[in-house]
């Protein structure tokens, strides 16, 4: 049986067409960082429960600022991971969700979501240790 190719063991001809995360021209690095901003990722969670005002995903973030959401959600729509719906009404309605390709991440997100859940006392745990080494 062969073992499963990681990221440090595909550098075979047969791996020259997978990007490659780790060299530092990969273009998929833009899309981690995209993901990989802490907004974008609780944007996109909550999104995952259902289409979302401006105002209740604003709301359901907690400590996000207006401007900061307006500036997340304007860069996931333009990386095709959110749809932005505007009604011609006064006062303007506008309504966030997630395209067919932003819902691929809810899995990872979920995971990576409750993970930090059941390991924060973990890392609270290791940082207080490394801190009482480090004095």
């Amino acid at each position: 049986m062969q073992a499963e190719a990681t990221p440090a063991t595909q550098n075979g001809p047969e791996s020259a067409d997978i990007p490659d995360v780790l060299d530092a021209l990969c273009g998929a690095r833009q899309v981690l960082d995209l993901v990989a901003d802490k907004w974008a990722i609780l944007a996109i969670y909550a999104l995952g429960e259902g289409t979302r005002r401006t105002g209740d995903l604003q709301r359901r973030l907690g400590g996000i600022s207006p401007k900061v959401l307006t500036e997340t959600v304007r860069r996931l729509e333009r990386n095709g991971l959110v749809l932005r719906c505007t009604y011609p009404v006064v006062p303007p309605k506008v309504e966030y969700s997630l395209t067919p390709l932003g819902r691929t991440l809810l899995l990872p997100l979920n995971d990576l979501c409750q993970w930090a859940e059941r390991h924060l006392d973990d890392v609270e745990a290791a940082r207080v240790r490394y801190e009482t080494l480090a004095d």
